[in-house]
């Protein structure tokens, strides 16, 4: 029998947590509000008994999902690597016995991955848990008190937030949103609330996360669930929709990492009091049919194609609600997690990199936690060509809400150019073996002052002053083969900047998925070289980089434009010009070939699957029997006094995309003073940390 669901659909309940916590006058642990608590206690003690439930069977149907995000505050949404789709049969028999068999699963497999579930994460929770909640067989959460339980009442505070009215074909049944908190958020607790059913008491539903000290993994960053029950013959809240999300972060060196486990459960089909035999319940509480059964379910459709939307999300609002609530409640302390001294590099180029002013160069560096929100951290780098250091010093304070203040002073290199073309380590190794360096570098020396705020969703915006120095650098290395072109003739000066950058990770809305990007300065510059010594002014430039695609005739169109100009009467340095030219920004023309005041670059490219032979990774799994190919035509424009080529410019060209779309192959030709280029490098997604 289908649960009845409510009118005002559970939807709409989390904002509820968030935006419209409007406790009753008797405030946190008031009278009515531990009558109503002490009423729910002792009908999870009763086990049900007296409601005459003495069994139910129900099917669930539902995805486990692994996804990733990099990068220093994860800027872009995570990417789905592996999706497992189940079905599990579910049997319960009063008081407290549970049984699940998994009879039904397949995955899809979209990037290399070696990740083993929890057997607990293959089935539904039951019974809203026990009154010691676990998860992840005790690994991800253990030893929390239910905060409906004898023990719960002793170790949580409750408070009576909003009501709601569902209304079926015979009553109006009244359901009251208490909300949870600690007492002593350093101990293991749920943090969250409990939807209760005013009449009987009954737990509708739940959602909650948990505090740092009940998390048992220290790279768990936070654990929530939310568990809706519906109602059964007229009498019963039985399981309907469950979610869970476990986030693990951890970083290499000063990399951030962050790994999700989402799963989605559906459970239908609900029959009640069937007569079920003591013997279906015996033995392990989960059990999963022989691999030959679970390949023969009949499942329908692809995997992806059916997969819950918000999973794709950063985090969806069901769960982004019950964290906010969790925070609100607690310290944001007590959800955290310390952190002392660790190697700091942002990327292996940190590390070990090759260009024509350095020859090889090694680096690396240290980020220390000084409490407070506060953390410090130093990053240097030597060159064994030019045998010189560079050096970056940094102290930062970072609010739990994503608001920021530092201060940065450093003497490295800055490039000139607004797009990298290629990855860090591509170009390592192209400039050490073939003398093809695709990097611009000036000398820099700075201090900077930067504030901003950087949400789990939305923009990230900063506004930064700065005082700089600039000069130019010189061939100092020798490539195996080939030779260097000259470094880029930068302009020695000093400048005052202040600037504000914006950026919107991708973000899906309807079928496309929209990304962008946005930099202003303005600066006072004056030349300390040359004919032009002290000569002085001001500049202003704006950047704007947008990506975008949508499915489109069996594929999907990607979109990419980058356009970028300079204002002013003071004549540009060289390395304040907009340039493009390369595999990025101009397919087909010599790297940055155009150079001049304003620009634009538009590339329009169709991705379209076809078979392939497949390849095993061993334990990471298969790459799947299929490449990308992505034909895409480039238009380009450049202007501006002083620039040596003007007027628009076009392309051709083929990519594809093998081994789970992370290695790509370029062939392009160039019109109008254009050549054949070809270009392999990986996945521009692993630029950041390449």
């Amino acid at each position: 029998m289908r649960p009845v669901r409510a009118a005002l659909t559970w939807c709409v309940l989390p904002f509820a947590l968030a935006a419209q916590q409007r406790a009753d006058t008797t405030g946190w642990n008031g009278v009515p509000t531990m009558r109503l608590i002490d009423r729910a206690i002792d009908r999870r003690s009763a086990q049900l008994a007296d409601t005459g439930l003495a069994d139910y069977t129900a099917r669930a149907h539902g995805y486990l999902t692994f996804l990733a995000q990099v990068g220093e505050g994860f800027p872009d949404p995570p990417r789905v690597m592996k999706t497992d789709e189940l079905v599990v049969e579910v049997y319960w028999r009063a008081p407290d016995q549970s049984k699940q068999r998994i009879v039904g699963r397949r995955d899809t497999l979209l990037l290399p991955t070696d990740i083993q579930y929890h057997r607990d994460h293959l089935a539904i929770i039951q019974n809203n848990f026990p009154s010691v909640i676990r998860l992840g067989d005790g690994d991800e959460v253990r030893d929390v008190p239910h905060p409906l339980s004898p023990a719960g009442r002793r170790a949580y505070d409750f408070a009576i937030g909003d009501s709601l009215t569902i209304r079926t074909n015979d009553r109006d049944i009244e359901v009251v949103m208490v909300r949870v908190r600690p007492r002593d958020e350093r101990l293991p607790r749920a943090v969250g609330a409990v939807y209760i059913d005013r009449e009987s008491a009954t737990v509708v539903r739940m959602a909650f996360s948990f505090t740092r000290a009940a998390l048992r993994d220290k790279y768990l960053e936070d654990v929530s669930v939310v568990l809706e029950n519906g109602l059964v013959d007229g009498r019963f809240w039985l399981p309907y929709r469950q979610e869970i999300e476990i986030r693990r972060t951890g970083s290499w060196m000063d990399f951030p990492s962050r790994g999700i486990i989402r799963g989605r459960w559906e459970i239908c089909c609900a029959r009640t009091n069937t007569g079920m035999l003591p013997s279906v319940t015996i033995g392990p509480e989960i059990v999963q049919a022989t691999p030959d059964e679970l390949r023969a379910y009949p499942f329908t459709g692809a995997i992806l194609a059916q997969l819950p939307s918000d999973v794709m999300l950063a985090t969806d609002d069901d769960v982004r609600a019950v964290q906010d609530a969790a925070r609100e409640m607690v310290r944001a302390e007590a959800l955290s997690r310390e952190r002392g001294t660790n190697p700091s590099a942002r990327s292996i180029s940190d590390l070990v990199r090759v260009n024509r002013v350095e020859g090889l160069a090694l680096g690396g560096g240290f980020r220390h936690t000084l409490g407070a929100g506060f953390e410090g951290a130093v990053r240097g780098r030597y060159g064994t060509a030019n045998r010189r250091g560079a050096l970056a010093l940094a102290l930062a304070w970072r609010r739990a809400d994503g608001v920021f203040v530092g201060v940065r002073a450093l003497d490295d290199f800055a490039d000139a150019g607004d797009a990298a073309e290629v990855s860090g380590v591509r170009n390592s190794l192209a400039a050490q073996e073939f003398g093809a360096d695709y990097t611009d570098p000036y000398r820099e020396r700075a201090v900077s002052l930067t504030a901003g705020y950087a949400p789990t969703d939305g923009w990230r915006w900063s506004a930064s002053l700065e005082r700089r120095q600039e000069s130019a650098l010189a061939v100092h290395a020798t490539p195996s083969t080939g030779r260097y072109e000259p470094t880029l003739a930068a302009e020695r000066l000093q400048a005052w900047r202040i600037g504000v950058e914006a950026r919107r990770a991708a973000r899906t809305a309807g079928r496309a998925t929209v990304g962008a990007r946005v930099s202003l300065f303005a600066e006072r510059d004056r030349v300390d070289a040359g004919s032009r010594t002290g000569e002085q002014g001001w500049l202003g430039r704006g950047a704007l980089t947008l990506e975008a695609s949508r499915p489109a005739a069996a594929g999907t169109l990607v979109m990419r434009t980058f356009a970028a100009a300079l204002a002013g009467g003071f004549a540009p340095p060289p390395q304040r010009l907009v340039r493009l030219g390369g595999p990025v920004t101009g397919p087909g023309f010599v790297y940055h070939q155009f150079a001049g005041r304003a620009a634009l670059s538009q590339r329009l490219e169709w991705q379209r699957t076809i078979p392939f032979a497949p390849l095993r990774f061993g334990r990471f799994g298969r790459v799947p029997s299929t490449v990308t190919l992505a034909p895409f035509a480039m238009g380009l424009w450049v202007d501006g006094p002083g620039a040596p080529t003007q007027g628009w410019y076009g392309s051709v060209g083929l990519g594809v995309l093998a081994l789970f779309d992370q290695l790509r192959v370029d062939v392009a030709r160039g019109g109008r003073g254009g050549r054949w280029t070809f270009s392999v490098d990986l996945s521009q997604a692993l630029w950041p940390i390449l």
